[in-house]
């Protein structure tokens, strides 16, 4: 009966307008909520990517009349002035189509300088051109002459008039301020808020893995935004088929010649950021990134053509102060590297299935993506052992 006033109670909100609020979207559950445990690593007390300490999550999110479904979303690695207090950094790129300013110089230098902020394709320019003006502005900045951005995007254009590039410096000063500790809003919320995933409602996910003492203790949180495709798996169950919907289903067999005739299609993108409290360098941060990649696949990603699939990764150990020129800093060795790597694996792969199992279903630019059913997904789990 419960499952049934759900679904009556979405519909009608999208019949009204096409958006669930933030209480319907509390209502819907995370993976540990239905008993799906991912992985052999114990998540941090709120399993969120601020389960490190000091990094911060904000949201804004946007919506407006029928066809304006965007938003942004900070993550912040510390509260301080992060141009004075930069933190050590990499970004990795397994397919690069798409749009991330500031990579190259955060790959060069080994750290980052600002909040990274998520967003809309077609707004990256103007995000990234409010997040300086943010940065200038900050107290001990007044004499700053080059801040380095880094904005990262998914399409939201199926559901979001894009070209529009609703972002407004009001929008990105309010992610930023609105940054906070403790749990994050996830699903169809920030810049997750018009962004698809297998075929269905997308949004923001994260989850966290806290490693034994013996293996040092650290934590390491991941934060994902969702908007590709592929044949979803949910712990190894292949929930996307179960349910009829996953790349290629229209092609496979029936001897189709053309490669655009599937739907969904899994071109799209996602943008995974991993913190840390390990003491580590940017090489070993790359590294980091790199094994991300693998939770991605776990999921069922088939990181196509035109899917821009980015890790960025950040430790908020090793703060580096502009003001010094010399500065001694210790990291772990390589050996001690795989059980993060273990950790980031899972992390990724349980953040992209919160990122779906707490979106709504959302209507707008003359578009319906349905949140995926939450009953038949637990029917399905139960069917294939994963749920008693």
């Amino acid at each position: 009966m419960q499952a049934v006033f759900y679904f009556t109670f979405t519909a009608a909100l999208v019949l009204l307008g096409g958006v669930v609020p933030g209480a319907a979207q509390n209502e819907r559950p995370r993976a540990r909520d239905l008993g799906i445990s991912i992985g052999v690593l114990k998540p941090g007390p709120e399993n969120a990517i601020t389960d490190v300490a000091g990094v911060l999550v904000g949201h804004k999110t946007i919506i407006k009349g029928d066809n304006i479904r965007t938003g942004v979303t900070a993550i912040l690695p510390h509260d301080g002035n992060l141009f004075r207090r930069k933190v050590p950094a990499a970004i990795f790129v397994g397919n690069g189509f798409g749009k991330l300013v500031g990579s190259t110089q955060v790959n060069e230098l080994g750290e980052i300088e600002t909040p990274i902020l998520l967003t809309s394709t077609l707004a990256v320019p103007k995000t990234a051109d409010f997040l300086m003006d943010y940065m200038l502005g900050l107290p001990g900045n007044e004499n700053v002459r080059s801040i380095n951005p880094v904005v990262a995007e998914t399409n939201d254009g199926g559901l979001n008039d894009i070209r529009g590039r609703h972002i407004t410096r009001d929008d990105v000063f309010e992610a930023i301020k609105n940054a906070k500790s403790g749990s994050v809003e996830e699903g169809s919320v920030g810049a997750g808020t018009g962004t698809i995933a297998f075929g269905w409602k997308g949004g923001i996910g994260t989850s966290s893995r806290k490693l034994p003492a013996n293996l040092g203790g650290y934590s390491l949180g991941v934060l994902v935004q969702t908007n590709f495709g592929g044949i979803l798996s949910v712990d190894g169950v292949p929930v996307g088929k179960e349910l009829g919907q996953y790349y290629l289903k229209n092609i496979v067999g029936k001897g189709s010649t053309s490669v655009r005739s599937f739907d969904p299609s899994a071109d799209g993108s996602i943008i995974i950021v991993i913190a840390t409290d390990a003491p580590l360098g940017s090489r070993q941060l790359s590294r980091i990134a790199a094994r991300s990649m693998a939770g991605l696949a776990r999921t069922g990603s088939s990181m196509t053509n035109g899917s821009g699939d980015y890790a960025i990764a950040f430790s908020t150990a090793n703060q580096i102060n502009s003001d010094e020129d010399v500065r001694e800093i210790k990291v772990l060795g390589n050996n001690a590297m795989s059980p993060l790597f273990e950790a980031v694996i899972e992390a990724t792969e349980e953040a992209i299935i919160n990122s779906l199992l707490k979106a709504t279903t959302v209507t707008a630019n003359g578009r319906t993506a349905e949140a995926i059913p939450i009953e038949t997904v637990k029917a399905i789990l139960r069917k294939y052992g994963r749920l008693k």
